[in-house]
């Protein structure tokens, strides 16, 4: 396959068959991705290839309690999370978590129900000592640091497609953070960045739907002329 096919296809894959993965394909894949840009090249990326049960049913837990409310905050109408919305519309929203997670329990489920029997879980840790966060000190979000951290990720994903693989890069369990460092060993200036759950997938999208360049592309100012083909 060659680069642009790849980059049209590759995405996001949450369901995978009972095959396991050998662990020499992981090393490929990390051997792969780890000529991926960062920042100075500095490469402030640790990743834990979790195998221990303990540690995938915390991660599982972790997720399970996010996306519960990430589906919450979703049928409110709201993007969840994001930096500016309404935070009080939001707090009400996820208050009601718990019932999308009885509904979820009734049902056979989804990547969330049954994370920890996915066969790869790696866990992208960022080491914060190397990130040249450049809007760390202005009054709003800080989003550069994950420039230098993300660009691996999708490497891992694209070196999946290249091997039959597939898979999906979460965040969701970043907000347990506090409650997985001890298991996994991180230090204080370690943060986690997300969670890549690989597999042989049951079904591989080749034809993927997104906005046209011309959505969000323009000449010269936010608000100018779109970008079209000429």
């Amino acid at each position: 396959m060659d680069l642009l096919s790849a980059l049209r296809t590759t995405a996001a894959i949450r369901e995978f068959d009972d095959r396991a993965v050998d662990v020499d394909v992981v090393h490929e894949l990390l051997e792969t991705a780890r000529f991926a840009p960062s920042g100075g090249n500095r490469q402030a990326w640790r990743v834990i290839v979790v195998n221990n049960e303990d540690q995938r049913a915390l991660l599982g837990d972790a997720y399970r309690k996010g996306w519960y409310e990430y589906l919450a905050q979703g049928a409110a109408g709201l993007v969840p999370w994001a930096p500016v919305t309404n935070r009080e519309a939001e707090r009400e929203a996820i208050s009601n978590a718990a019932a999308f997670r009885e509904m979820a329990e009734q049902g056979s489920g989804g990547m969330a129900e049954h994370l920890e029997a996915a066969p790869v879980l790696l866990l992208l840790v960022a080491d914060l000592r190397f990130l040249a966060t450049v809007d760390r000190d202005l009054d709003r979000y800080t989003l550069v640091g994950g420039g230098s951290i993300y660009p691996f990720a999708w490497s891992v994903l694209l070196a999946a497609r290249a091997f039959g693989l597939g898979g999906v890069l979460t965040t969701m369990v970043v907000n347990q953070e506090e409650a997985l460092k001890q298991a996994f060993h991180l230090e204080d200036h370690h943060c986690i960045a997300g969670l890549m759950v690989l597999g042989y997938p049951m079904h591989q999208p080749t034809k993927l739907r997104r906005a046209p360049v011309s959505s969000f592309a323009t000449f010269d100012t936010l608000d100018g002329e779109p970008v079209t083909p000429h």
